[in-house]
């Protein structure tokens, strides 16, 4: 791939997420709002219901332009796999990033209007870009389906009031074969806290299916829950992902995202990401690397 067809693509994509989500009513400020509380996200009341079936924003939907790794895996290897690459990959340590996600409501107020009833889908890109020795190729690609059954609740407790708590199936894979597949499936259950510009949504989860397979203790890497806590200061948004294997000394691993957005122009947003741990894709699940990239956001 050339580097004028590359910038080609990046132009493409960029013009077409910013005026394939504008709307010409007054949604607008709903999908581009930076600082949506819950209610609206989740759409956890009748008043921000807005039917089913209608694709929203899910999890930050985002294109790093350049983000530099301290240690690339050139030789991914699963523990307890004797299929292993014919030679190291030749990876460069700057590529490029993206991110796009999205869920849709397909039931609305079940179990006597307790519930409600999520399809969500995340697809996260790695991307060789500058690599011109492998003609810029995709390093990574993941992909995240999920089933959740989301729960509004209100009470207060501890200076937050608690907005939502629910379970979520979850599988993600890199859609590879041998030796570099990568795959597991997850039962998680979440809970969703505001004050103020806070927000705070908190999730650990259990592995399920087979365990002797080419992950089998990814649990053990990438962790078995996660906090994530944004906040929003006019418009830009800080948010942080903690994950911990919740192990003790040699096997206490996991990992810690920092992100900084912030306006350019209207719904432009420039993006910052840091990563330190493991398991910032699902090929290096136990590869421990420190990354920092920018770039920009249209939904954060």
């Amino acid at each position: 791939m050339s580097l004028k067809t590359t910038y080609l693509f990046f132009s493409i994509l960029i013009f077409g997420c910013t005026t394939g989500f504008s709307q010409d009513s007054e949604d607008d400020n709903w999908y581009f709002n930076n600082s949506k509380t819950l209610t609206e996200l989740w759409e956890l009341d009748d008043e921000h219901h807005r039917g089913n079936f209608i694709l929203t924003s899910y999890k930050p939907i985002y294109m790093t332009l350049a983000k530099y790794s301290t240690n690339p895996n050139e030789f991914p290897v699963a523990e307890n796999s004797d299929k292993v690459l014919d030679e190291p990959n030749s990876l460069n340590a700057v590529e490029a990033k993206f991110q796009i996600s999205l869920k849709t409501k397909i039931f609305h107020n079940m179990l006597g209007g307790r519930m409600d009833l999520w399809m969500g889908y995340s697809q996260t890109a790695y991307w060789q870009i500058y690599n011109t020795e492998r003609s810029r190729p995709f390093r990574e690609l993941n992909y995240k389906p999920e089933i959740i059954a989301n729960f509004p609740i209100k009470f207060p407790i501890l200076g937050f009031d608690a907005k939502m708590v629910g379970i979520s199936d979850i599988h993600e894979s890199n859609g590879q074969s041998d030796p570099i597949s990568r795959s597991w499936n997850r039962i998680a259950l979440h809970a969703g806290f505001e004050k103020g510009n806070w927000q705070v949504m908190l999730k650990p989860w259990l592995r399920v299916g087979s365990k002797i397979d080419d992950n089998e203790n990814i649990s053990d890497y990438i962790g078995r829950g996660e906090a994530d806590v944004t906040y929003d200061w006019g418009r830009q948004r800080f948010r942080a992902i903690a994950r911990h294997s919740l192990n003790l000394g040699d096997k206490s691993r996991g990992s810690l995202q920092l992100n900084w957005s912030f306006p350019i122009h209207k719904n432009f947003n420039g993006h910052v990401q840091f990563f330190d741990g493991y398991g910032e894709t699902l090929i290096d699940y136990n590869h421990r690397q420190t990354t920092l990239g920018i770039g920009v956001s249209l939904i954060n």
